[in-house]
């Protein structure tokens, strides 16, 4: 598996925290920056992890402060469902109900045994299809 992660400034902290997690379970990781707490524009590094999933990586983890502007900016790109997930429980329901791709995450907001669980789930889940993949192809249309 290959994971794309990204953050700025605000979530440097929790970015690094997760980039060493992912590796000590053997997951490949693509670290798009930030690689400073020397302030950034979110939307730059939003994008670079949007691109890795479009261009092969199987999920992406973006971090800022609340998660907020990440996911905005995330949910601009094509192809991109991104989830601000708090929880490990919104995660789950993240990737089976919503076929989340991109996971969201508040540096300022979470603990990293909290954040590390949030992963887990997130990248354990599976998407269920189903009546989900009606509502998935509906805003794929938007698009």
């Amino acid at each position: 598996m290959k994971v794309a992660i990204g953050s700025d400034h605000a979530g440097f902290e929790l970015k690094e925290y997760i980039k060493r997690y992912l590796k000590e379970k053997n997951i490949e990781v693509l670290d798009v920056g930030t690689h400073s707490e020397e302030s950034v524009d979110y939307p730059d590094f939003a994008k670079k992890v949007c691109e890795e999933v479009r261009n092969g990586a199987d999920f992406g983890i973006l971090i800022c402060g609340t998660g907020l502007g990440m996911s905005i900016a995330a949910n601009k790109c094509r192809r991109i469902r991104a989830a601000l997930c708090l929880y490990p429980d919104m995660a789950r329901l993240a990737r089976q109900h919503n076929n989340a791709n991109v996971l969201v995450m508040a540096g300022r907001l979470m603990g990293k045994e909290l954040a590390g669980w949030t992963v887990d789930a997130f990248l354990s889940a599976e998407f269920e299809g189903g009546r989900h993949e009606r509502r998935i192809k509906k805003l794929e249309e938007i698009e």
